[in-house]
């Protein structure tokens, strides 16, 4: 099977060389014959992949240790079901899930293609091939997953304990496939450009790829907190890691993108800035891809020391000057149908939106490299540490929060400032009156008012446009008020789902506001039947049971929770040791509400039974968890196709007052 998987590997890499130089000379040449086989050989380039994927996979369930990437990453004590885990958990396998999903991705646009991008779909299709063709020649030249050893060892070295855990079945795979995926509307700008269609051709093909990135990339970053959270044993979800930031840059490049592009969906404007803005966001997810393959940065994420660096690094600089060449080469035919009527307006919202989401990501890229620059330099590495992100970044995310909440209520064009003071008042209204409630429950933290109040600015302005519109058709149709909410958001999915979207995101800032403004967290050491008070729980230990397994030994401990006196729940953290890693990971125990999260972790186990505790209340924490399948069905909402021009037509008789005008 490996040797069919190395076979496949350099089969494809032919294949998508043949599909980009075809492509190109095909349509240059006017050869009709020749753009159509290339466009073929993208199906091919996609089975081959799937043969190699397959036999790598059969490599660890026949737990074939010749294969040295079958031997570093797995043994015969894991579970079958971590092979998927196991498949990318290093470098060279991660690769080949990479070039397969694009791959994938590749040949589903080449099948799907609008007819209003056929004319430039070659060069497209260029594109995403030579995209493939530099990860199939890194697994070829640098990074085999079918390289074998010249022995074959009795076991292998096993999984990383970190990775066996069940974020890693999503969180992993969901990251990677966004940022690759990221190509997709790159590569549709890039095409028009280069066929010479400067116009909005590409715009609803960008706009669908460029969401499905976002919401790959928004899932993997909260399941990655989420993992960080539950096994890391720190009690937080986010620590400003260079690699975490490099996942969290392309996310807030492509998020402007998306709001910007339906800017020129809508009225024809800032079609050069968003040229700019996916060129990017594919620059960052690159410098992602480059910070995960052994970058120069110390984290705990990436693949460790690594000849790839220096690889991904050169096509990081391909990827960002080449795009810019083409930007100003055709620069003179660039030119939105429209210009901005006036700063008060939507429009001018999305914009200021996309600046705040860019400065929020240049701020994170300079923290991010700062440490290259120092010792560049000086020859010192400076270290950027979790406070200086919070304190610039974190004036910023609430400038972004506003600016969420007033957007869509202002209409497109123009108003005045009467006509904002109108619309706000209600929303504006509902905001005071929770941060006056909020200080009189004694809350005082500046920052936590002004964020708590933007939250419910936000939410009171979505669900005063959904009362508005369900209402107006309830008037005009007769439908009941559920039947006429859930009918106005497939009227228009894009806004609506947007929506939900933003409802997704406040609930993800109550949880970082509530742990971070208001947690409490103490270290203790219990011995079995010692008692400790944090908030107003009692945590009572009563002791610890080992449970040996033959990779590691488990240390299993037994917290009763109590409140007043009576018993809430029973917690069992747990503490495992690795020998042949010589490494311990932590299960932390959780009761969680959506009050507030109770989190216990074991950080130390001593010889005499006693346990080394850390108790952590963090406030409000489960709304960030919720966050994720919400934002997922907004996602989904606003990619699901529109209705047919018939019934679209039928919405559109609903009266000017529901204010659900297209987005």
């Amino acid at each position: 099977m490996s040797d069919l998987g190395a076979i496949s590997l350099w089969i494809a890499l032919v294949l998508a060389g043949y599909a980009a130089v075809g492509s190109v000379v095909g349509k240059v040449r006017n050869v009709p014959a020749l753009v159509e086989s290339s466009r073929r050989a993208v199906y091919l380039v996609l089975l081959a992949l799937v043969v190699a994927t397959l036999s790598l996979v059969a490599s660890f369930i026949t737990n074939d240790f010749e294969v040295a990437y079958v031997a570093l990453h797995s043994d015969l004590a894991m579970p079958a079901r971590f092979t998927w885990v196991a498949f990318y958990a290093g470098n060279e396998g991660s690769l080949l899930y990479i070039a397969f999903v694009l791959a994938a991705v590749s040949a589903l646009v080449v099948w799907r293609v609008q007819p209003s991008l056929r004319d430039t779909m070659p060069y497209t299709t260029a594109i995403l091939m030579v995209i493939v063709v530099f990860f199939l020649a890194v697994m070829g030249f640098m990074a085999n997953p079918f390289d074998k050893l010249p022995f074959v060892p009795p076991d292998g070295e096993g999984i990383n304990p970190l990775l066996t855990h069940l974020g890693m079945f999503f969180h992993p795979p969901a990251l990677m496939a966004g940022l690759v995926f990221t190509a997709v509307p790159f590569s549709f700008s890039l095409g028009s450009l280069i066929g010479g269609k400067t116009g909005d051709e590409w715009v609803d093909a960008g706009r669908v790829w460029g969401l499905v990135a976002w919401g790959l990339l928004a899932s993997g970053l909260l399941l990655g907190s989420w993992w960080a959270y539950t096994i890391l044993g720190w009690g937080g979800f986010w620590f400003w890691d260079p690699v975490e930031n490099a996942a969290l840059m392309p996310f807030l490049g492509l998020t402007a993108f998306i709001h910007s592009i339906m800017v020129q969906k809508r009225r024809g404007m800032f079609r050069m800035w968003n040229i700019l803005l996916i060129n990017v966001a594919f620059g960052l997810a690159l410098y992602g891809m480059f910070m995960n393959r052994g970058g120069p940065v110390p984290s705990v994420h990436s693949f460790g020391a690594s000849s790839l660096g220096w690889t991904f690094l050169i096509f990081l600089g391909v990827g960002v000057v080449v795009p810019l060449i083409v930007f100003f080469w055709r620069y003179p035919l660039i030119k939105s149908a429209q210009r901005l009527d006036s700063m008060i307006s939507r429009e001018a919202a999305f914009l200021v939106n996309n600046l705040l989401l860019l400065a929020v990501a240049f701020v994170t890229l300079w923290g991010s490299v700062y440490p290259l620059i120092s010792r560049l330099f000086t020859g010192n590495e400076i270290t950027v540490a979790r406070p200086f992100y919070d304190q610039v970044n974190g004036p910023l995310f609430l400038g972004l929060l506003f600016v969420m909440g007033v957007g869509p209520l202002l209409p497109w064009r123009r108003t005045t400032p009467a006509g904002v003071g109108k619309a706000l008042l209600r929303p504006g209204s509902f905001a005071l009156a929770v941060v006056v409630v909020l200080l009189a429950l004694g809350l005082r933290q500046p920052y936590a008012l002004i964020a708590f109040g933007l939250g419910a600015m936000v939410t009171a302005g979505i669900f005063l446009e959904w009362y508005r519109g369900a209402r107006s058709r309830h008037r005009s149709m007769g439908e009941n008020y559920l039947l006429a909410w859930l009918r106005l958001i497939g009227a228009n999915r894009p806004r609506y789902g947007g929506y939900i979207v933003h409802l997704a995101v406040v609930m993800v800032a109550l949880g970082i506001v509530g742990s971070s403004f208001f947690g409490t967290q103490r270290d203790v050491v219990l011995a079995p039947g010692d008692s400790f008070t944090i908030e107003d729980y009692e945590l009572r230990f009563m002791g610890t049971v080992e449970v040996p397994h033959s990779n590691r030994t488990e240390f299993v401990s037994t917290i009763e929770v109590y409140r007043d006196g009576r018993l809430l729940e029973i917690l069992y953290p747990r503490r495992d040791f690795y020998p042949a890693f010589n490494m311990a990971a932590t299960r932390a125990a959780i009761r969680s509400t959506p009050v507030e999260d109770l989190y216990v972790v074991p950080s130390e186990n001593l010889a005499d039974g006693k346990v080394g505790f850390r108790f952590l209340v963090n406030p409000l924490m489960w709304w960030m968890w919720v966050a994720g399948p919400v934002l997922v069905l907004g996602t989904l909402v606003a990619l699901w196709p529109q209705p047919s021009p018939a019934r679209a037509r039928v919405a559109a008789r609903i009266p000017a007052g529901s204010r659900a005008s297209p987005a």
